[in-house]
C-alpha cells in the first residue's frame, strides 16, 4: 500500500507516493495530477483508474497532486512527473519547455467538445451585465484562477477585459487569486462580487455545494475551450510511451467499460481519452497570442514605430510556435 504524504514546501502544497525512477531503467511511472478542489481529495479521485492501468502497464503509478499549477509546472519541469492531466496552457509549456508531448485528450460522456470559461456573481447582485460591472471601475473584488488557468485567468483577460483595453489586475479594488471552488464559495459567501469559473467544474460545484451554488448568477459566458489533455515525457522509451498512450485511450472501451466508466465518474463525468498530438494545443496558442497583441495595442508606446515592432515579434512568435506544435510527433 503507498504511503501517502502531504508537504508544504515553497509555498506549494503537494500530495505524492515514492519518487520516479531514472528514466534509463523505468520501474515505476508517476502521474501528475491538476488538482479538483485540494490535493488529497484529487488523489483519491484518480487512484482508481491509475490502478487499472498500473495492471495494464505492469509497471507502479505512483501519483503527484499539488494546489497550483505553478506547482505542478515545476515538477514537469523538474522531471518529477512522467506524465500529467494538464489544461492547455500549462500542456503547452510543457511541451516547449520541459520534452513533453500530448498523447490523449479527455473526452465527456455529454460529447461535448470542450468547456465554456465563466464569470459568476451572487444571483441578488445589482451587477446584470458586462456593461454594469465596467462601470464600476476600483470598487469590486474580483476572485479569479492563476496566470496559467485557462478558464480562469486567460479567457476572461483577453475576450472580457483586454478587448476592452483593460487589466483586470489593475480594474477591480481587490484581486484574489485561488482555485475554481474557493473562488465561486468566495462569491457564495460575499467575500468577493466577480469570480472566473468554468461550466465544468460549476457542475461538480452544484453538486457538492448545492446550497452555496443556488446563490450564483452567470454574468458572463465565453467562446469553447478545448477540452484538458494528458502530457507524456519524450525522454522516455518510445515503447513506454506507445503503451501508455494505448492503455489510456482504450480505457473505458473493452470488456470491462461499465466499471471503468464508473472510476472515470469519480474524477468528474470524464468518458474517457481520445487520441491526441501537439496540434491539440494550436488553440491554447492562439489564445495566448490574441491577449499578447491587445496588450500591445493597450500599452503606452514611445512611437508607432515601437508598437509595430512588437506586434510583429508576437506575430512571429505565434507562427513558428504553431509550426512546431503542427510538426509530426510518434509516441
Amino acid at each position: 500500500m503507498l504511503l501517502v504524504l502531504l508537504l508544504t514546501q515553497a509555498g506549494t502544497s503537494a500530495a505524492w507516493a515514492d519518487p520516479p525512477q531514472d528514466s534509463g531503467h523505468i520501474n515505476a511511472l508517476t502521474f501528475g495530477i491538476l488538482p479538483i478542489g485540494g490535493p488529497s481529495e484529487s488523489l483519491a479521485a484518480w487512484r482508481p483508474m491509475l490502478d487499472d492501468l498500473s495492471r495494464t502497464l505492469h509497471l507502479p503509478i505512483h501519483s503527484l497532486s499539488v494546489s497550483t499549477y505553478e506547482g505542478l509546472g515545476q515538477a514537469m519541469a523538474e522531471e518529477r512527473v512522467d506524465f500529467a492531466f494538464v489544461s492547455g496552457r500549462l500542456a503547452l509549456d510543457a511541451v516547449v519547455h520541459d520534452r513533453m508531448q500530448v498523447i490523449a485528450q479527455l473526452t465527456r460522456s455529454n460529447g461535448s467538445r470542450g468547456y465554456y470559461s465563466v464569470l459568476l456573481v451572487a444571483k441578488d447582485s445589482p451587477i446584470r451585465n458586462l456593461e454594469d460591472l465596467f462601470r464600476q471601475p476600483g470598487k469590486l473584488r474580483y476572485a479569479r484562477g492563476e496566470v496559467l488557468s485557462v478558464s480562469g485567468y486567460l479567457v476572461p483577460e483577453t475576450q472580457v477585459f483586454a478587448n476592452r483595453r483593460l487589466d483586470s489586475d489593475t480594474f477591480f479594488a481587490n484581486v484574489m487569486v485561488d482555485n475554481h471552488q474557493n473562488n465561486a464559495l468566495a462569491v457564495a459567501n460575499n467575500e468577493a462580487d466577480v469570480a472566473s469559473n468554468n461550466t465544468a467544474d460549476m457542475e461538480r460545484f452544484a453538486e457538492r455545494f448545492p446550497d452555496q451554488y443556488a446563490r450564483l448568477r452567470v454574468l458572463w459566458t465565453s467562446s469553447l475551450i478545448p477540452h484538458a489533455v494528458v502530457v507524456i515525457r519524450t525522454d522516455l522509451p518510445a515503447e513506454l510511451r506507445q503503451r501508455v498512450a494505448a492503455a489510456l485511450t482504450s480505457y473505458a472501451k473493452g470488456k470491462n467499460t461499465q466499471a471503468e466508466v464508473g472510476k472515470l465518474h469519480l474524477i468528474h463525468d470524464i468518458s474517457g481519452f481520445a487520441p491526441a498530438g501537439n496540434e491539440t494545443l494550436v488553440p491554447f496558442a492562439d489564445i495566448e497570442f490574441n491577449l499578447d497583441r491587445r496588450r500591445a495595442y493597450s500599452a503606452q508606446w514611445v512611437s508607432d514605430a515601437a508598437m509595430q515592432a512588437r506586434l510583429k515579434k508576437i506575430d512571429a512568435e505565434h507562427e513558428a510556435l504553431v509550426r512546431q506544435l503542427m510538426a509530426p510527433s510518434t509516441p
